[in-house]
């Protein structure tokens, strides 16, 4: 599966998470924008960028950068502050979905690291973001 199928299956995901938690979702047209959906809370919108997650045995990564590609190179770089105002991060195996604040995924420099398996290590940073949408209802 190349990389804008996974993306546009977990933008489907994500859009219709958020139709059956109450949200009134707006979908732009075309790729140009630094966000993938729009929500109406009123007198707000919030822009929310969807990721898509990778990985294998209970592992899984995010890229947090903004990847482009040509024909030759795929490019990479920083979201800007006001690109957007959170992420949903989908993992697809598992149907889960993580909701963080921008200034939490610009935390991380370049990736995030999601464990969803029983291990005796610490629950990584992300783990509270798991199925947060909470968050979102608290921002309106």
């Amino acid at each position: 599966m190349d990389t804008k199928l996974k993306s546009d299956i977990a933008e489907s995901a994500v859009l219709t998470r958020l139709l059956k938690e109450g949200f009134r979702v707006l979908k732009p047209v075309g790729d140009r924008l630094p966000y993938d959906l729009a929500l109406d809370m009123g007198k707000k919108l919030f822009k929310i960028q969807v990721k898509s997650a990778w990985g294998k045995d209970g592992i899984y990564n995010v890229d947090s950068r903004r990847t482009k590609t040509n024909r030759r190179k795929m490019l990479r770089s920083r979201y800007a502050e006001d690109d957007f105002d959170f992420a949903v991060l989908y993992i697809e195996d598992l149907g889960i979905f993580y909701v963080m604040p921008r200034n939490v995924f610009d935390s991380y420099k370049s990736g995030i690291r999601i464990v969803e398996k029983i291990t005796r290590q610490r629950t990584p940073r992300s783990g509270k973001y798991r199925e947060a949408w909470d968050l979102l209802k608290r921002a309106a």
